[in-house]
């Protein structure tokens, strides 16, 4: 098999009976037909790159707003999940996993970039809003933008496109900007490897939105599959039936969620592929409730994350290194012996490209939340984190409307109202908030008690603060510049930058194609055709084609057309 900058042509087919077997005729008819439309010419020939056929699968499975204590894996028996379960006992299941920002948007900027959201300028929730003609309604002068990312940050499933990887995504996109064409070769509800050619590797992510926030209240009347009445509550909720129903709720959304995941394991085990295909399963960020998402609290940022090795490597272990969000795409990278941009702030855990020293601290953000604007920074240990709040004057409980809309957000604004809530239960729902906090993780898990004044701990709040103001320095962090200023610098005059449009040389019957703006991404396409290849290398004078520039943060080019 060969490919020209991204395009796949079949040269010659072998069809091994094994591959038979595995393959539907649906899709060796689709081989078959690819193979006889697009056979190139000598011209398309010259300088193609061989797909490597040791190039690992890759596979994510990504649970919308997830907390880890409700899974068999870290320890709850309260509800069966056996595809997940089984999934972790052939994997390695990784217990500081975190995300970097404890909401959706900002949190997949950072997955799919590899980079803090406070670097990119994707930190508030949200900044891109395509389905909206207003960002918000209640910040009316707020328009949807894509945020103008640092030199050479690209999605990085680009990379892996160039090298011959079929990417596919779906159905969430939501990265906080506009993606880019050449991220993808599918991003739909109908995304999935088998659409590859033949023995190409493939990297697929399928989300999962049905233990979503929004599912707490829209199934709140649907069967439930665990009898409320044998939970177990945590301590910073009250013991009530709204409480136990709601989390009654996300347990049986939970055992939808690993249904739906079963279907792609079976896909897999059917297509001969799962013994070697790398499999991550994790979470977007933390659980759907109060106090979980939007919060910098564990139950916030901590994830699930297992992952499965090739041949089950290292199966039923179980590991402790702190690895979050800006780690995955450099690790995927690494897995298919790519090595990762140097822009990245994340690093590789495995692969080739592994680094040595491996992070001993954790960073997390949070800014505008919807219509709200707050800022809090933390840095996070295996032992303990400390968080810095710049507004103290408002609540940690934010009045997010799209969160009021939860039965048990109701009632704990009900029970702090009527001053029925102990001190732990209370103490997120306090109108004001510290400005420090610092809190030891080992013996204070669901972070409680605020050790921040105490003077015996005045050493270990002094050095954690030292380290989240040199990395507020260090990356760049946008979060104190007002977001408007922000607009009007990527922005100028209300308008969104334009690359400029291609140049173009022919050399020796071959197409030179040169994007003024250097970190550009050049795409290509036949008009025919509706995905859209990366170029890398020259393309033959005789192909009709058209071509443009793309970069995050900016217009596209004009389409050049060569006919």
């Amino acid at each position: 098999m060969e490919t020209l900058n991204g395009f796949l042509f079949i040269k010659t087919i072998y069809l091994c009976e094994h591959c038979l077997k595995l393959m539907s005729p649906k899709y060796l008819i689709t081989a078959l037909v690819t193979f006889f439309l697009f056979g190139c010419s000598d011209k398309e020939k010259e300088g193609q790159n061989m797909v490597s056929e040791d190039l690992p699968n890759i596979v994510w499975l990504v649970a919308e707003d997830q907390s880890p204590e409700w899974f068999p894996m870290y320890g709850d028996s309260t509800i069966p999940l056996p595809n997940l379960e089984s999934l972790a006992a052939d994997g390695v299941v990784f217990t500081n996993a975190v995300a970097p920002v404890p909401v959706c948007a900002p949190a997949r900027s950072a997955i799919i970039t590899g980079m803090y959201p406070t670097t990119l300028g994707t930190h508030n929730m949200r900044t891109h809003k395509p389905w909206a003609p207003i960002n918000e309604p209640l910040l009316d002068s707020l328009p949807s933008y894509s945020p103008v990312v640092p030199n050479g940050v690209k999605m990085f499933t680009e990379y892996l496109r160039e090298v011959g990887y079929y990417t596919a995504n779906g159905p969430k996109e939501d990265y906080n900007f506009e993606k880019t064409e050449a991220a993808w070769d599918e991003s739909s509800n109908e995304r999935h490897w088998r659409k590859r050619s033949m023995g190409q590797p493939f990297f697929t992510v399928f989300n999962f939105s049905v233990c979503h926030e929004s599912q707490i209240w829209s199934r709140g009347q649907d069967s439930l599959f665990v009898d409320p009445n044998k939970i177990n509550v945590p301590p910073y909720f009250p013991d009530t039936d709204v409480v136990r129903h709601d989390l009654a709720v996300n347990y049986s959304n939970l055992k939808r969620l690993d249904d739906q995941i079963g279907e792609v394991i079976s896909d897999l085990k059917e297509d001969g592929l799962y013994e070697n295909t790398i499999i991550f399963f994790y979470g977007d960020h933390g659980g759907p409730f109060p106090r979980h998402k939007r919060a910098l609290y564990d139950t916030g940022l901590k994830v699930p994350l297992v992952i499965k090795f090739p041949e089950n490597n290292n199966a039923g272990k179980r590991d402790d290194r702190l690895i979050s969000f800006i780690d995955y795409a450099p690790t995927v990278l690494s897995f298919a012996e790519i090595e990762p941009p140097k822009v990245m702030q994340g690093v590789a855990h495995f692969g080739k490209y592994e680094v040595k020293n491996k992070p001993s601290y954790t960073f997390h953000t949070a800014d505008r939340f919807d219509a709200i604007y707050d800022r809090l920074r933390a840095v996070r240990s295996k032992r303990f984190k400390y968080i810095k709040s710049y507004n103290t004057n408002l609540s940690h409980a934010l009045p997010v409307a799209y969160r009021e809309q939860m039965p048990m957000m109701q009632e704990l604004r009900e029970l702090f109202k009527a001053g029925k809530l102990n001190k732990e239960q209370a103490s997120w729902l306090k109108p004001t908030k510290p400005e420090e906090e610092l809190y030891d993780l080992k013996n204070d898990p669901f972070e409680l008690n605020n050790l921040a004044d105490l003077p015996e701990m005045k050493d270990t709040l002094v050095f954690y603060r030292n380290i989240l103001t040199d990395w507020i320095k260090d990356t760049k962090d946008l979060g104190g510049i007002p977001e408007q200023d922000l607009i009007n610098k990527w922005l100028p005059e209300g308008m969104v930058q334009q690359i400029p449009a291609l140049e173009v040389e022919i050399k020796e019957s071959m197409v030179h194609l040169i994007s003024p703006q250097k970190d550009a991404t050049i795409i290509w396409k036949r008009p025919m055709d509706s995905v859209w290849n990366i170029y890398t290398q020259p393309l033959p004078d005789d192909l009709v084609f058209e071509a443009k520039a793309e970069r995050i943060g900016y217009k596209d080019s004009d389409i050049l057309r060569m006919e």
